[in-house]
């Protein structure tokens, strides 16, 4: 399977990258735009907060009308199910994406061959997020077609090893589908994950500032505004390590360098006042100083295919 499963979904691509799926910020909009661009684009399924079949009905038809245009060499989309006991919506959402035959669902927090089984009932491809080797040999047992590699730097929940060690480790027993996440923002970061053995960049926090994506514009400027040095990596807010933009925390109110902040702190402020990751507090990878301004999808797939074939010739 995996061979098959790295041709079905790199056939049709302009550049060897899949667009990562971000709470809040992906909607189909941004979806549509990143695989007219060339690229595979995805979306969380809770992102859809009950319309899920709604969305998925009008990327199909959207894609439909989009090839009957002309449109010869459009690549495929994904779905990201949170495969966790916490989301209550994974069945209910499971059903819709087998009846709309989502071509690629990338999985989180947990590996289960349930999900994977119904994906593959219809022929569609599982990849699942990995942090560690651990977890990506747990992933292929249990069934998962790829791996996503999400490595140090990336955006929102992200893992704490390095690119070098993890794609290794990966790499020595492993050799079907993995995308690398981790700080990848330009076309030499997609040619060297490949160098590292990744067959795709995974990409998220550059296309939050872009004209399509679901952010305010208080959020896509302080990415542009920012780089690596105003990343923060703490599991304090959710229980899990990831990376967010400091100065949002800062604007939440909260000091994150007091020794007074801890996780129990968090959980103890009253609702009403409970700074909310995600909404309040922005998530992001630290490869964002290649972001000068806010753009429009097209754009940064154009810039990204320039600087990677600049760096592979």
């Amino acid at each position: 399977m995996s061979s098959f499963a790295l041709k079905q979904i790199t056939c049709n691509l302009k550049i060897p990258v899949m667009a990562a799926p971000m709470f809040i910020v992906s909607t189909p909009n941004l979806v549509i735009e990143q695989c007219k661009s060339g690229i595979i684009g995805s979306f969380p399924a809770l992102n859809a907060r009950g319309d899920l079949d709604k969305w998925l009905q009008h990327i199909h038809s959207t894609r439909s009308n989009l090839i009957s245009g002309g449109l010869k060499f459009l690549p495929p989309f994904a779905v990201n199910q949170i495969v966790h006991p916490t989301n209550k919506r994974l069945f209910e959402d499971m059903e819709i994406i087998v009846k709309n035959k989502v071509p690629i669902v990338i999985t989180s927090l947990g590996a289960r061959k349930d999900i994977n089984n119904a994906v593959h009932s219809y022929g569609g491809i599982v990849f699942h997020d990995v942090t560690t080797n651990t977890f990506a040999k747990k992933a292929i047992e249990k069934g998962a077609d790829g791996l996503v590699a999400v490595a140090a730097g990336a955006g929102g929940h992200a893992g704490g090893q390095s690119p070098f060690a993890l794609m290794q480790e990966i790499r020595e027993w492993y050799d079907g589908p993995v995308a690398l996440s981790g700080a990848i923002s330009n076309g030499v970061g997609i040619a060297a994950a490949q160098k590292l053995g990744a067959d795709l960049a995974y990409i998220g926090s550059p296309f939050i500032a872009t004209h399509e994506a679901n952010a305010s514009y208080d959020y896509k400027q302080m990415i542009v505004d920012s780089t690596a040095e105003d990343i923060v990596y703490t599991d304090y807010f959710t229980g899990i390590k990831g990376n967010y933009l400091k100065a949002s925390i800062k604007n939440s109110g909260v000091d994150i360098d007091s020794p007074s902040i801890t996780r129990r702190w968090l959980a103890s402020e009253k609702i009403g006042g409970k700074p909310k990751p995600w909404s309040t507090i922005w998530g992001c990878g630290q490869g964002i100083s290649n972001v000068k301004q806010v753009i429009g999808t097209d754009v940064l797939v154009q810039r990204l295919s320039r600087e990677y074939k600049l760096a592979t010739q």
